[in-house]
């Protein structure tokens, strides 16, 4: 009798270890310092919660799945992140096991209020680690810290990290590796009224162990006292806003002339090189025509890109929503919706991202559907190029440019709108009590030039990899439409109008004439649908094909103040930067970032509402585009 062979033994899955912290707390840096290119990101079912994990090598051999947790104050939930940690802790998340040891991750420049979510994680009886991050930075203030005696108070290991600069990672490992695999009991959380009673505790344990005390949070506070005050901090606010503005367009100045003429001079090098045809056409009028009507834009973004990362690296941005606070409250909100309104400015798609941080379903709801109507830098070319053909660049005041004075009024408008529709939304739709806003103030610091930099680089190749396909591939398109047929001999008319490019125009512009649109305008309308700065390249495309002579000599701002009237040229900038347009709308009504009862809005045809049934349950035609966690009405 042949023996049947054992059944092959399934790979054991590495244990689970879990970074867990305050926001602010240097948990990402850590986790990359880590596990170094070691890692996959993706999403937690159901939210648009990212799930960081890697893979750790320890000192004894042993490999390990770490895992970061989004940032929390405590385990009561307070938004999506906050719920999604709560549970990985307590070992209640559907998609994720219960880790095996806790890396409590603190800041030691903010000792007592980081300490308050360790002694309530304590209290779960799962194996920890404490991680007393950017110590560095308390050393260079003055703070010491008797990390003996707070490993004694807390009966575990605490262990100085300086994530930055990969300092602590091996004492941390050794201090993790012989925890894993001692199980114990998960207790459940403690109850909402013992957080005073751990905040004390924190506070009397911080008291304890800081040796000697710095002189960086005199100066934080002395900051926070012009930068926090109720009425310098909001004219501070509004002045780094106004300088921003003016500097998009004085800044910018120079770079955009100097790319204009760079256009214009490859324009006359094809023009002098190549033949007379089709392909010379494809280059001067298609792609130098289109394309780089908008990449010479691309330091006005840049600019506008600087300020709001310096703002955010410095620590004032977190200061800006606390003075946002206020009027947010006004309209139904709190400061924490302002951050994602901010991050709005350079696009509507990871502001509406951001919202999931705010703790409100119904202020999270708002937030999203008024994101999409701040003016993000999609807006920006088309504000820039009807402001410089139809604006002058004077001087008002001796020392502020007229130009930037109507950008700073355009986004203001833009800002009005979006608290106006929030405060109707808010005693309409999503109409409720506006929940108290907390957050905790960071540190301030100077930016670093090397984050700056990778930012900026980041940006402008994101905003060059968009003109280089979607914006060309809609800028070849339209040039073909635009140059066939060819006219017919004799023809005396431009030669665009015997196009199909001139036909759909010709068709078009009667429904447009009554708000002065002529068929260029409504050409660049249809490719508009996809992009606004598309619009920007297509009337470059259509100006182009129109010139009497192959000279080039003039921009497409010439072009537009020679032949737009200034109603007409108002009315273009409504129509391209106010409506809003897939795939931002597509994203802004994503069931995934809000949750519950919003189902979703489709990007393309067919665009409707999906309603519930009389049983309450999701009618069958949307309930395939419904994510699990948002199908549970």
């Amino acid at each position: 009798m042949n023996a049947v062979a054992p059944p092959p033994v399934a790979a054991q899955r590495p244990r689970l270890v879990a970074l867990v912290g305050n926001p602010n707390a240097g948990k990402t840096s850590l986790f990359n310092a880590l596990t170094g290119s070691r890692q996959k990101v993706g999403n937690y079912p159901g939210v648009t919660v990212e799930r960081k994990a890697g893979r750790l090598a320890l000192p004894n051999g042993e490999t390990v799945e770490l895992l970061d947790l989004p940032g929390t104050y405590s385990l009561t939930p307070r938004s999506p992140d906050e719920a999604v940690t709560r549970d990985v802790v307590l070992g209640t998340a559907a998609h994720e096991r219960r880790p095996d040891v806790i890396v409590a991750v603190i800041d030691a420049t903010n000792l007592r209020n980081h300490l308050r979510f360790v002694l309530e994680l304590r209290r779960l009886g799962l194996p920890m680690v404490v991680a007393l991050n950017m110590a560095d930075l308390a050393e260079r203030d003055g703070t010491r810290i008797d990390t003996r005696e707070l490993s004694k108070i807390l009966g575990m290991a605490v262990i100085p990290t300086v994530a930055v600069r990969r300092r602590g990672l091996a004492e941390l490992g050794t201090a993790v590796a012989p925890l894993l695999g001692t199980g114990t009991t998960v207790h459940a959380a403690p109850p909402a009224a013992d957080i005073r009673l751990l905040q004390r505790e924190a506070g009397a344990i911080a008291k304890a162990v800081v040796v000697e005390g710095g002189g960086a949070k005199r100066w934080s506070q002395r900051l926070d006292a012009l930068t926090l005050h109720p009425v310098a901090g909001p004219l501070l606010l509004a002045a780094l806003l106004f300088l921003m503005f003016q500097g998009v367009f004085s800044l910018a100045e120079a770079p955009m002339e100097l790319l204009a003429s760079g256009v214009v001079a490859l324009q006359g090098l094809v023009t002098n090189v190549l033949p007379d045809g089709w392909l010379r056409s494809l280059l001067v009028d298609g792609v130098l025509g289109g394309v780089g009507a908008v990449v010479v834009f691309l330091p006005q973004i840049l600019i506008l890109f600087l300020f709001i990362l310096i703002l955010e690296q410095s620590g004032y941005m977190v200061r800006a929503a606390f003075l946002m606070d206020r009027l947010m409250a006004r309209v139904g909100l709190n400061g924490r919706a302002f951050i994602p309104l901010i991050s709005s400015f350079a696009c509507a798609i990871p502001g509406i991202m951001a919202t999931r941080t705010i703790d409100a379903p119904k202020d999270r709801l708002t937030t999203i559907l008024i994101a999409p109507l701040m003016t993000c830098s999609a807006r920006l070319p088309v504000y820039a190029i009807i402001i410089a053909a139809f604006i002058p660049a004077t001087q008002v005041g001796g020392i502020f440019n007229l130009q930037g004075l109507v950008l700073f009024a355009l986004y203001g408008f833009g800002v009005g709108g979006a608290l106006v529709a929030a405060w109707v939304l808010r005693r309409t739709v999503t109409k409720g009590p506006t929940p108290t806003f907390l957050m905790e103030m960071p540190k301030y610091q100077w930016p670093a030039p090397r984050d700056i930099g990778i930012g900026l680089w980041q940006r402008a190749w994101a905003f060059l990899a968009r003109a280089g396909t979607i914006i060309l591939a809609s800028t070849v398109v339209l040039w073909a439409l635009a140059s066939w047929p060819n006219p017919p001999a004799g023809a005396t008319r431009p030669a665009l109008e015997y196009s199909i490019a001139g036909k759909i125009g010709a068709g078009l512009e009667p429904l447009f004439r009554p708000i002065g649109f002529n068929k260029e305008i409504a050409l660049a309308l249809v490719p508009g649908m996809a992009a606004r700065e598309v619009a920007v390249s297509a009337l470059g495309t259509v100006y182009s094909l129109q010139g009497v002579d192959d000279t080039h000599s003039e921009g497409l701002i010439e072009k537009l103040r020679g032949q737009w009237e200034l109603p007409t040229a108002h009315a273009a900038q409504a129509e391209l930067t106010g409506s809003t347009r897939s795939p931002c709308s597509a994203r802004a009504y994503n069931p995934r970032t809000d949750g519950r009862r919003w189902c979703c809005w489709a990007a393309f045809p067919p665009g409707a509402w999906c309603r519930r049934s009389r049983t309450g349950r999701p009618r069958p035609s949307c309930r395939s585009r419904i994510p699990p966690a948002a199908s549970a009405w």
